[in-house]
């Protein structure tokens, strides 16, 4: 089984934030992978599925940001994977600009508490993860203000825009690996 995790807030005064990109990737997948609607696990909203021969499991974790790795062990579900190869955290990334995305097949957190939340519940930092740019917080803003707050509509459209090539970047992810997805689609 492939897991891929988005995180975000929940609430539905953060659905439109720059902090949910990762829930706004696992819509997106769950809609072009035509999975049906997201249920409630433990700590999280799931939906499973099949890609081509693969199952297929989207968790958006219903903790707040700081705490996404509880939803991890809230389900149990870390005897059912191997971590390194079968695992994709798709987060925000306000030290990229606007649409841009990379994936990488391990790494720090780089100041992201869901990142470090998750790694701590994993106890590494060894999985993939697929960072997508929600622009660079402006000088004058504090950081966690700016992640809270909704995009522009030219920044939301050309994120929206970007979906649907991730559900591709996703696929190749599962089929072929993180590296051949960081080759082809790091932007």
């Amino acid at each position: 089984m492939k897991v891929v995790v988005g995180l975000g807030n929940p609430g539905s005064e953060y659905d439109g934030t720059r902090h949910n990109m990762g829930w706004w990737v696992l819509d997106r997948l769950a809609y072009d992978w035509g999975f049906g609607p997201f249920e409630k696990r433990g700590k999280a909203l799931v939906v499973d599925g099949v890609v081509g021969e693969r199952e297929i499991r989207l968790l958006k974790p219903t903790t707040f940001m700081n705490n996404s790795g509880g939803a991890l062990i809230s389900l149990r579900l870390l005897s059912e994977f191997e971590v390194e190869e079968d695992l994709l955290v798709a987060v925000d990334d306000a030290a990229l600009e606007v649409g841009r995305v990379r994936f990488r097949p391990e790494g720090g957190t780089g100041g992201h508490n869901g990142l470090r939340s998750i790694t701590g519940a994993l106890g590494t930092d060894a999985y993939a993860r697929v960072r997508v740019g929600v622009g660079i917080a402006p000088s004058e803003e504090d950081l966690s203000d700016w992640v809270l707050s909704p995009m522009d509509a030219q920044d939301e459209d050309l994120v929206v825009g970007l979906l649907p090539e991730l559900t591709k970047a996703v696929e190749v992810w599962i089929t072929e690996g993180v590296e051949e997805a960081m080759s082809r689609f790091n932007r």
